[in-house]
């Protein structure tokens, strides 16, 4: 049997590089995409059946000669995790507009530009996921967040587009709110004061995200949620 092919974005050394390891070890070959090769080489060896795929998910023309290598080395892919994200501090009179327009064009853009080119071949086959990682300020707007939340609430409006249309084709795009912060180096480090239940693991949410892109037909979710076990919500 042939393998079947995942695309991840934003391979870095949390969620996306915890996505691509759960994705392989289901038996995929594994796209990786992030801007930077150096950060995808170790992954890469790590992985059978791996491919590092320097892209900016924000540059159409990225995304279709990256689509192009991947079909031809890997497959077409019937999983797509479009997991790269941008984001800005501070308040709408503080952060400069540009900086929410180039988070707009990697949380938003960036995941029609995949679709786009992605889903096409998807439908084809009568089968397929399209997963995005998001977090609570897809639902809310808070003080601070004015450079961030329009372009994650944008990003999942346009996937519950994507889900209407291309469900009843057989592709399922579902959208994950990841209301915790992700257990990584540099979280740890902000958040030293804090126990170890306040952090959510990055192989949990892979595994989570495992599981919607395999949910059976009968029943599939779009909206999906994960937090730690004692957050306050």
């Amino acid at each position: 049997m042939v393998e079947p092919v995942c695309v991840v974005t934003g391979v870095g050394p949390g969620t996306g590089s915890a996505l691509a390891r759960r994705f392989a070890k289901g038996g995929y070959r594994v796209a990786l995409l992030a801007r930077d090769r150096q950060r995808l080489a170790a992954l890469e060896q790590e992985l059978p059946g791996a491919k590092a795929y320097p892209c900016d998910v924000s540059d159409a023309q990225q995304v279709d000669k990256t689509a192009e290598l991947i079909e031809r080395d890997l497959g077409a892919p019937s999983v797509l995790v479009h997991n790269a994200v941008a984001g800005a501090f501070g308040s709408f009179l503080e952060i400069d507009p540009q900086v929410l327009n180039r988070n707009f064009q990697v949380n938003t853009m960036a995941l029609l530009y995949l679709a786009r080119r992605l889903a096409p071949a998807m439908v084809q086959a009568g089968k397929g996921a399209i997963l995005v990682t998001g977090n609570t300020s897809a639902l809310r707007g808070k003080p601070f967040f004015a450079g961030f939340a329009p372009t994650k609430a944008a990003q999942r409006i346009l996937a519950e587009a994507l889900a209407r249309e291309l469900g009843p084709k057989g592709v399922h795009v579902a959208y994950l709110v990841i209301d915790a912060v992700i257990d990584v180096p540099w979280t740890r480090e902000r958040y030293k004061q804090k126990p170890d239940e306040f952090f959510i693991k990055p192989a949990a949410i892979a595994d989570e995200l495992w599981h919607v892109a395999h949910q059976d037909r009968s029943a599939w979710s779009f909206n999906v949620e994960v937090r730690p076990y004692a957050e306050n919500w």
